[in-house]
């Protein structure tokens, strides 16, 4: 049966009273035959725009059909961006304009725009009647990223979140079974985001001032470069952060009790308005009454180590990152007590690793690393038995479109992305005040409208 309006409001209705929090959904989607098309627009085809269509046009039954952006120059880029896979889309510069224009012919809308936009744009596509994919960060500012969960409750449309981690396949089984079976207690996390010291970017012909001020920008400079500049986004602990830490609040199920965390703001000449490095170590009160403990640093001045998460129990360690060369083994604690060889198989013949490449490094390291006690014993580590062989945000878009179609349940719903906008929003918050951050349970849930 082909996909009618009819049919994808039923199907979103349906979607709308599943579960807010059933991120443990199956961990394969489908989308459905290509004649079930979903008709798209895209609010903002800057880099993180152009990202998710290259997923956009690799997903059957999507079909984008109209793109704004205030700059003419990716107006030009989408119109043939999209010509190339034979969609011909219709360009606008005020998304009100275009929403009121295509309303008929769109059912959904990808918004891309920078974070300051998310809210505006957000909740004036699901007044609209569409449902919603909007990049994260939700926003740079706590009261909006709540408006928008509270405008998708009033509307029933659907909205979800980018923190496209929740849905890759990778993620999704290490987060469903290989920490909760084979890490034992994980006591601590670590993650970071290096990045290399780079100029602002500039070109040669930026948007006209006149344009600019028309849209909240002061100069082509702030435009071009949004997230170090607070009005607009909340520097690399926001845009980087809030993809990592929210995965420690995924690992733990809970959100943090507290956050402290110190940064810099001068490796730059001049300095940026935001901190190009912030380290911080977030605790988090189990239910059981154990505090864990994570430690992320994010760093614009040296890309050493690039970026990764870890994730580190009494049994067994996980090393991911969504690029998995740089992370994507499983390497067991080699104590007395702790898991067998025996025991380290039956995963592997569960499926969760791959056997290992290597023999456990052991007492033919060195004779003095033997005996010294402050040094434990390493063992090799397993890759995952897990791959992910598209676009890394492909599945996050199919996950949406799923749920747009056959009721499937949103892996990042708006309430859930809110918990991480809280948590790195108030790590910048530590930083200015170089004090802990003690959060309050009632903080990570939305608050009603003042």
């Amino acid at each position: 049966m082909s996909l009618n309006r009819r049919n994808f409001v039923k199907g979103a209705a349906v979607a709308s009273f599943l579960p807010s929090f059933n991120i443990l959904h199956a961990d394969t989607v489908t989308i459905g035959p290509k004649d079930d098309t979903i008709n798209v627009a895209i609010i903002g085809f800057g880099a993180e725009g152009k990202v998710l269509s290259e997923s956009l046009v690799r997903i059957p039954g999507v079909r984008v059909r109209a793109v704004c952006d205030i700059w003419k120059f990716h107006q030009q880029q989408a119109r043939a961006f999209f010509k190339s896979y034979g969609m011909p889309v219709t360009v606008f510069e005020d998304y009100r304009d275009m929403l009121d224009k295509e309303d008929k012919n769109i059912d959904a809308v990808v918004v891309a725009t920078p974070d300051w936009m998310h809210c505006e744009h957000t909740c004036y596509c699901l007044r609209k009647g569409k449902h919603v994919y909007c990049e994260k960060e939700m926003s740079n500012r706590l009261e909006q990223a709540a408006e928008m969960c509270r405008v998708a409750k009033e509307t029933g449309k659907l909205l979800q979140i980018g923190h496209q981690r929740r849905s890759n396949p990778r993620y999704r089984h290490c987060f469903t079974k290989v920490i909760p079976e084979m890490l034992g207690r994980v006591t601590t996390a670590y993650a970071q985001w290096n990045r290399t010291l780079a100029p602002f970017f500039t070109v040669k012909r930026p948007p006209k001032q006149s344009l600019l001020t028309k849209y909240g920008y002061e100069n082509p400079e702030q435009f071009l470069n949004w997230r170090w500049f607070y009005k607009y986004g909340g520097g690399s602990m926001v845009d980087l952060g809030s993809h990592q830490i929210d995965l420690f609040i995924w690992a733990w199920g809970v959100p943090p009790s507290s956050v402290t965390a110190i940064g810099g703001k001068d490796a730059f000449n001049p300095p940026r308005m935001a901190y190009d490095r912030v380290m911080c170590i977030y605790e988090f009160d189990m239910p059981d009454g154990t505090k864990n403990e994570a430690y992320y640093q994010v760093i614009s001045s040296n890309s050493r180590g690039g970026f990764y998460e870890q994730f580190m129990g009494v049994n067994a360690s996980l090393t991911i990152a969504e690029i998995s060369a740089r992370g994507n083994t499983v390497q067991r604690e080699l104590r007395e007590g702790g898991l067998t060889d025996a025991d380290w198989q039956k995963f592997v013949d569960k499926g969760y690793i791959l056997p290992s490449k290597g023999d456990l490094i052991k007492k033919e390291v060195t004779k003095d690393i033997a005996v010294d006690t402050r040094i434990s014993l390493q063992a090799s580590g397993n890759d995952l038995a897990v791959s992910m062989n598209k676009p890394a945000h492909m599945p996050h878009l199919e996950n949406f479109f799923a749920a747009c179609r056959h009721g499937e349940a949103l892996n990042c719903p708006a309430e859930l992305a809110y918990e991480s906008a809280v948590a790195v929003l108030k790590a910048n918050e530590s930083a200015d005040s170089r004090k802990m951050y003690k959060f309050k349970p009632e903080e990570f849930k939305v608050p009603p409208r003042a």
